[in-house]
């Protein structure tokens, strides 16, 4: 009987995410565009011990167009020479400006903090703010084209999936196994909602109106998440704001760890989206995850072994299946692309393990800080913590 449950489970939230898969198929793409745009843009990078990071990042940055009026990285109190790095690009190019934004708010997390403390510091004349995290890498193009997806698109509020960089085999195991968590629960990029259960966010390549930031208060409602740009897309839901996520032809590349041992470590804490919007749907997303894409392996496996019934059996092999050919449609997510990638469901039920002991748990440790969950799904620093 208790087998009959499962498979009867494992059936109705397969179709649930299948049902998702086909909603969010052939969805739209930033293409890119090199043609003029008539607004301007502050970019807001929030920064804090990024010194092997942010020379590539200015880089890149220093290169867009005049469309971007200037490039605030917002330091949180600095102490590996990240602050003279940004001064020394500043001089080069007068739009990069680096703004002290230390000591953070102890009431507030760190990367909200800068957000917030930047968006007051940009000029009223720039109609868009683009955040960019210091280990993303943009083409030149970037700019024209998110700007030409708006008007296209009509859609004000977006963000971007971008191509991974991996540190090696090792991650080539982790990272995907943790990315494709966000598939099944979100289905693919390409498309815009209202729905705050749906909504998907990536702060690493995030635009939207200054007009609707400032007015909204975005980035204050993500003052005590720790999973920042989701918690601020759903705040911007809630506000009736539509709010797009794309992929990109190639425009944004990003290397997010120099270790698998720090993907392994660092990315569950905001994979599992705790934060105070977190409801029995978003739980239920994280079922999704264990029992249909992580479960199915291991079961063949011990099936196999000790002779499971044969649907049982047949069930979870078209769910194997379903997980290969997920596995098929995110490669492009990477490049280069470990061969080691091509193992990564074997990584599924220990991600889905992490990112469940990780939403259950209520202390976290990032950035040299210790955060507490409230029974709101709010984190709070504690007083010790710094």
């Amino acid at each position: 009987m208790i087998l009959w449950l499962f498979g009867a489970l494992q059936v109705l939230l397969a179709l649930r995410i299948v049902l998702r898969f086909l909603r969010t198929a052939r969805g739209d793409i930033i293409q890119i565009s090199n043609s003029s745009q008539p607004d301007r843009v502050s970019v807001i990078v929030p920064i804090l011990n990024e010194a092997t990071r942010i020379p590539t990042c200015l880089e890149a940055l220093s290169a867009q167009p005049a469309e971007v009026a200037e490039i605030l990285a917002v330091d949180g109190g600095s102490t590996d020479g990240t602050q003279a790095i940004v001064e020394s690009y500043g001089r080069r190019d007068p739009r990069v400006r680096l703004i002290d934004a230390s000591p953070v708010d102890e009431s507030w997390t760190g990367k909200a903090w800068g957000l917030n403390f930047g968006l007051q510091q940009t000029s009223p004349h720039s109609a868009w703010i683009l955040c960019i995290d210091a280990d993303v890498h943009v083409s030149p193009s970037l700019v024209r084209s998110l700007l030409a997806h708006a008007k296209k698109t009509e859609v004000s509020t977006f963000s971007a999936a971008t191509i991974q960089h991996l540190s090696g085999m090792m991650e080539g195991l982790v990272h995907p196994a943790l990315l494709t968590t966000l598939v099944y629960r979100f289905g693919s990029p390409g498309n815009a909602t209202r729905n705050r259960h749906q909504v998907q966010a990536n702060g690493q390549c995030f635009i939207a109106r200054r007009a609707t930031l400032m007015k909204t208060e975005a980035f204050q409602a993500a003052r005590q998440s720790l999973c920042e740009d989701i918690t601020i897309v759903r705040h911007l839901v809630a506000c009736g704001e539509e709010i797009g996520f794309y992929e990109t032809a190639g425009l944004v590349e990003v290397s997010m760890y120099s270790h698998w041992r720090e993907t392994w470590a660092n990315w569950p804490r905001s994979l599992p989206m705790r934060d105070q919007y977190f409801g029995w749907q978003e739980a239920l997303g994280l079922v999704e995850v264990m029992v249909v894409q992580a479960v199915p392996l291991p079961l063949l496996i011990l099936g196999w072994v000790f002779s499971a019934p044969d649907w049982l059996m047949a069930v979870n092999t078209g769910l194997f299946l379903m997980r290969l050919g997920v596995m098929a449609n995110v490669a492009r997510a990477y490049d280069p692309r470990p061969w080691t990638y091509w193992l990564s469901p074997l990584g599924d039920f220990p991600a889905a393990m992490k990112l469940v002991q990780s939403a259950l748990t209520r202390r976290h440790r990032w950035r040299g800080r210790t955060y507490v969950r409230s029974q709101r799904g709010a984190y709070k620093p504690t007083p010790s913590s710094d």
